[in-house]
Order: C-alpha cells, then structure tokens, then sequence
C-alpha cells in the first residue's frame, strides 16, 4: 500500500512513507514539540518527494491520534486532515499506545502470545497506560486507557513494559521480571499496523478524524494551585 505515516505526541517527531513493491521505507525522525509545528508539513513533503509519490497517490494518511501531548496532537490531526482533504484520501488514527505496544513487538522479535503494558509520559507526575495482547501478529487491547501515578499502575510483573516514561518514573514503577522495553510511537510501527486496521475499517473521512484525550484538564488555575500547596 501507498501509506503516510506520522506522529507528534511525544517528544519526538516521527515519520514514514511506504510505496507500493517497496519494502524498506522511507524514515526522518527529528525532535518533537515545538519543532514539530514548523518542521511536520516541509518534512512530510520532503519525504514524499524522496518516495516518488503524490498525496493523490496514498490509500490512507495514518497519524498518531493520542493519548500524548495535547499540542502534538493537535498538530499532527490538523496536518493529516488538511492533506487528506486536499488529496481527497481517508484518514486513519492511530492508538499511539498500541504503536509504543507493536515498536516493543518489533524490538523484541516477539509476534506470539506477547503481552505488552504500554506507558507513555503524561507530565504532571503521570503515565497514560493501556495493555495490548498479540497472537500470530493479531493485537487486541485487554486493559483500556488510564491516567495513574507511576506507583499506581496496575501490572501483573510478568508482562513488557514499554514506553518512554523510564528515565523519569523507572524508580517508582512496581517491580516484577517482566522485560522492560524503551519505546515511542513510531511512523514505522504504525506503517505495520496499518493494513489489518485499514482491514477492519477503521479510516475515517477527514472530517471525522479525531484526536485522543486522555485527560479533559491540563492547567490549573491560580486558586486550585494554591490550594494544592496549601494542602501538601
């Protein structure tokens, strides 16, 4: 299939293009955040070019629809909505937890009966979360989204870990011997996940594509932050 792919949720910009009867694809990573606002639609159309491809020419714009940051998200939905519109092509988002569940897969060569909890960094002393099983490359989702403190998260121990959330929560994760994996969101991952998602029917027009939010409040105000002080 002719797929473009890209993700801003995290603090990496991520993006890939895959041309029909090619097997390697086309990458750029590059750093996320601000830069992503800037740099995503240059980037994309770089890349595309490299690939030999017209938007007119994809079967679907695959983006990272959350959770994540919330800016990223935004800018990654409103990119694929507008190239999707303008090359009159579906839309299809992606769980970027079942993407940081499926660069784990990839990383640890394991496609049967693997179990991944997946974490991605939500600031404010959080973790998003959600628990993905494989079976012959199939995923499902056995545990729906979360917000929790590190040390809440619900994990049996047996089960990979994966995300980004290490370097910062590692500490204060419950203990268990289950594997530990460092992953994100890739383009690439959700370049593999794509065709049975796409299968089941999950592009949209762009109209309804969407992004993910876990959490309905980022900031406080004055006075719920005084009074968070006040109570601590």
């Amino acid at each position: 299939m002719n797929l473009l792919a890209f993700d801003t949720s995290t603090e990496q910009m991520s993006i890939a293009v895959q041309r029909r009867g090619v097997v390697v694809p086309w990458q750029h990573t590059a750093a996320g955040g601000a830069h992503s606002s800037t740099h995503l639609i240059p980037d994309i159309q770089r890349l595309m070019s490299q690939a030999g491809l017209r938007f007119e020419e994809l079967d679907a714009i695959v983006f990272g629809a959350g959770p994540g940051s919330f800016t990223g998200l935004r800018t990654a939905c409103s990119v694929a909505q507008g190239l999707a519109y303008g090359a009159n092509v579906p839309v299809l988002p992606v769980d970027t937890l079942l993407a940081v569940a499926e660069e784990a897969r990839f990383q640890t060569g394991d496609a049967e009966h693997l179990v991944v909890t997946a974490l991605l960094d939500a600031r404010m002393d959080e973790l998003y979360a959600a628990s993905y099983s494989v079976d012959s490359g199939l995923w499902r989702q056995i545990k729906g989204y979360s917000l929790v403190k590190p040390e809440d998260l619900a994990w049996d121990g047996g089960s990979v870990l994966a995300g980004n959330v290490f370097a910062a929560y590692g500490t204060r994760l419950p203990e268990g011997p289950g594997l530990r994996v460092l992953a994100l969101p890739t383009a690439t991952a959700m370049l593999r996940l794509a065709p049975a998602l796409l299968a089941a029917g999950a592009a949209v027009p762009a109209a309804q594509a969407l992004p993910t939010y876990i959490r309905d409040k980022v900031a406080q105000t004055t006075l719920e932050r005084a009074a968070a002080k006040s109570a601590a």
